[in-house]
């Protein structure tokens, strides 16, 4: 099982998930995604790639240095959407999938459509992302301006600032800023992306339906950008449910409601 976390969130956030499937008998790995944490670029001419389909890559590398043929994936956010690239091309890979928000493949022609101003609005940060001033801001004011997300991605979550801390110090990462900003640049078109993974990103944007079983999860209170279920239900064409989770949860759901994500990891294995 490997679960993968998203921004400006890391690897606690399935401190109380991975026990739980532990016991239940699962391997569980839970990676610090590129630009977190503890990862290193081993060379310093490497680009700071954020690309969707990179951080896929770097999971299927993963699987391999592990020698891990075929896993679950689960995941929200980045995570979420790692995750579903690595279902829709390698589903050979994936046994199964739970993804928090359901189907978030995208394509740089598809994000140059506008949406209305309301959905705009909650997209404020990557549009100051796309500036000099939002990479020197989120440089400068990286730890409040995670914080900020937090507070309004999951409304309704009470969390501590020792919950927050914890998870802060993996945007430390001397990558992390280059990491993020390419990541929101690149769905923009600002960032060109590297031609290696062209023909990875040609067939995303065709948005490929995902075969592999899967159980998609949604908090009541998500305060960030998200689709509606029924938007994406038809992009899951194998055994597929949904689930919305009740009381309050927002964005993160695994630290939120990691009872609720580690039961539809073990119901998913089943199918």
């Amino acid at each position: 099982m490997i679960l993968l976390h998203g921004w400006p969130y890391d690897i606690h956030s399935f401190v109380d998930v991975a026990p739980r499937l532990a016991s239940a008998g699962y391997r569980v790995i839970v990676p610090y995604l590129r630009g977190y944490g503890t990862t290193r670029f081993l060379y310093g001419n490497t680009v700071r790639n954020g690309q969707q389909s990179v951080l896929a890559v770097d999971v299927i590398a993963l699987m391999d240095a592990l020698k891990i043929q075929k896993a679950i994936l689960g995941g929200f956010d980045w995570g979420g959407r790692t995750a579903d690239v690595v279902a829709a091309l390698w589903p050979g890979r994936c046994k199964a999938l739970v993804s928090v928000s359901g189907y978030l493949i995208g394509s740089q022609a598809g994000n140059k459509a506008p949406l209305p101003p309301k959905a705009e609005l909650v997209w404020w940060y990557q549009f100051y992302f796309a500036t000099q001033r939002g990479r020197q801001g989120y440089e400068a004011n990286r730890h409040d301006f995670a914080k900020l997300i937090w507070q309004l991605a999951s409304p309704k979550w009470n969390f501590d600032d020792a919950t927050f801390e914890r998870s802060a110090r993996a945007f430390e990462n001397p990558d992390h800023v280059a990491i993020v900003i390419d990541n929101y640049r690149w769905r923009l078109s600002l960032s060109t992306g590297e031609p290696q993974y062209d023909a990875l990103e040609k067939r995303l944007a065709a948005l490929p339906v995902i075969t592999v079983p899967t159980i998609t999860l949604e908090g009541d209170a998500n305060g960030a950008a998200h689709p509606e279920p029924a938007a994406y239900a038809k992009k899951f064409v194998g055994k597929y449910a949904h689930r919305t989770i009740t009381g309050g949860i927002g964005h993160n759901l695994p630290q939120e409601a990691p009872k609720a994500f580690a039961d539809a990891v073990i119901e998913v294995a089943s199918y």
